[in-house]
């Protein structure tokens, strides 16, 4: 049987933490930024975590 490949837009997306929850960025950050304001745009450079009910697709993606 084959391996088990890495879906690569995921392993480029997403990151493992130490308890293993999965931390990802937020979206609406990289362009058209005039009109949205500066708590916002703070607000979205720091990381996320991602749901709890969408951990088992990420992490089959991840070939976890």
């Amino acid at each position: 049987m084959p391996k088990m490949k890495t879906k690569s837009s995921a392993k480029k997306r997403f990151k493992l933490t130490g308890t293993g929850k999965i931390k990802r960025k937020h979206a609406f950050k990289s362009h058209i930024l005039t009109k949205k304001g500066t708590k916002q745009k703070r607000n979205l450079t720091k990381t996320g975590l991602v749901h709890e009910s969408d951990t088992p697709n990420i992490k089959q993606q991840l070939c976890m």
